[in-house]
């Protein structure tokens, strides 16, 4: 084809400009693309065209997504099979050990899973068992649309034990897994059943704003201490957890930090 093409076409094509087009780009991404002066439009949304002297971003407006999403039950078996590995066949029995929820439960996660196309269900002698027939980073990617933070809510109370109140999450968790600086007030998550057998009580002390001696706490859709390590939450629901965050400075360590996964 090159050989074919005419001098005349040759001039052409080496004027052209190549323009990214995209129906999304993180905040992080943008400050990328601008600072080496790459060309890119965001449909209905932005438009940077440096060789034109164009350079339009007057909001940036967050993409929802329209995805239907994974119930927490669902998403603990994902993130186990990120975990722990998709080479092998899983059962409800043993997942519900392991989770923590009825193999009623993990067989309705099962039927979850097939509908969204993340996994296969097979029947082996009497049993059901789910496979997953990508690698992790495959399946994370495809995955990721579907899973939804753990975070149902967040809120800042004094520190009234003599240990952490759960297990380190958000920007502390991030500055575990990064270059990330700590944040002045540690940040911890649990899981929701937990919080509501704790919150009445007569030394917890919740706060409407952040103090000096306070802690942020998270109250997570499932247990935190499911995949944590060395008391900090996995790496999968800390992302999840933190995606929304339009601060370029977490995108960027949530960035390096999957990175190495």
């Amino acid at each position: 084809y090159t050989g074919c093409r005419s001098s005349a076409a040759s001039d052409v094509y080496k004027r052209q400009e190549i323009i990214y087009v995209h129906p999304k780009v993180s905040s992080y991404n943008r400050k990328r693309l601008i600072e080496h002066k790459l060309p890119f439009v965001v449909p209905g949304n932005q438009m940077y065209l440096p060789f034109l002297g164009i350079d339009l971003r007057e909001h940036f407006k967050k993409i929802r997504n329209t995805n239907p999403q994974c119930s927490p039950s669902t998403q603990t078996v994902v993130l186990y099979a990120l975990l722990h590995g998709t080479e092998n066949g899983f059962t409800p029995k043993t997942l519900a050990k392991f989770l923590g929820y009825t193999p009623m439960t993990m067989t309705r996660a099962f039927d979850e899973l097939q509908a969204a196309g993340l996994g296969e269900i097979a029947m082996e002698g009497r049993e059901r068992v789910l496979r997953f027939e990508r690698n992790r980073k495959k399946l994370w990617e495809m995955a990721r649309k579907f899973l939804r933070t753990p975070v149902k809510k967040r809120l800042w109370i004094k520190k009234f034990f003599d240990k952490p109140p759960g297990v380190k999450a958000g920007l502390t968790a991030l500055a575990q897994y990064s270059a990330l600086a700590e944040p002045a007030n540690p940040v911890f998550a649990m899981a929701g059943k937990k919080w509501k057998k704790i919150k009445n009580r007569t030394d917890v002390l919740e706060l409407t704003i952040a103090e000096p001696e306070a802690c942020e706490l998270e109250i997570w859709s499932y247990s935190p201490r499911l995949f944590a390590s060395d008391d900090t939450v996995d790496r999968f629901s800390l992302y999840l957890s933190l995606q929304a965050s339009d601060d370029e400075r977490v995108e960027s360590a949530l960035e390096k930090m999957m990175e190495k996964i």
